[in-house]
């Protein structure tokens, strides 16, 4: 992992692909330095975290700091120009514990059992 700042999402799930899919055409449209990493692929092995691990939630690298989480989206958004706004009203106090708790206990359990899912019954769609 030679890039600063690296994203570490499931290809697989329709909803992390697509959300990351903007990001990086973005980020490669801006000319930013954000890499962009398939937990489905070998450069899983990087991320010393496993395929279970990571598909529970959005994992960044930056700095060579692991952030997890509502973390992860904000420092994958600060470094994006469009979305700093967004990262500074999520980071703000009281906002940021609301949307980590409904990352954390709602959307991202939800994901993953439909990640699950998908990988159980061999459905690929949502």
């Amino acid at each position: 992992m030679t890039t600063e700042t690296r994203v570490l999402f499931n290809a697989d799930c329709p909803i992390c692909n697509a959300e990351i899919c903007h990001y990086k055409a973005y980020a490669e449209d801006s000319g930013l330095e954000i890499g962009f990493d398939d937990l489905n692929s070998d450069a899983l092995a990087a991320w010393n975290i496993d395929a279970d691990t990571a598909a529970r939630r959005l994992h960044v690298v930056h700095e060579g700091h692991l952030f997890a989480g509502i973390p992860a989206f904000l420092v994958l958004w600060k470094e994006m120009p469009r979305y700093r706004t967004l990262a500074k009203l999520v980071g703000l106090p009281g906002i940021r514990q609301l949307a980590s708790i409904g990352y954390d206990y709602i959307l991202a359990p939800l994901i993953y059992r439909r990640h699950l899912w998908r990988q159980k019954s061999g459905n690929t769609s949502l």
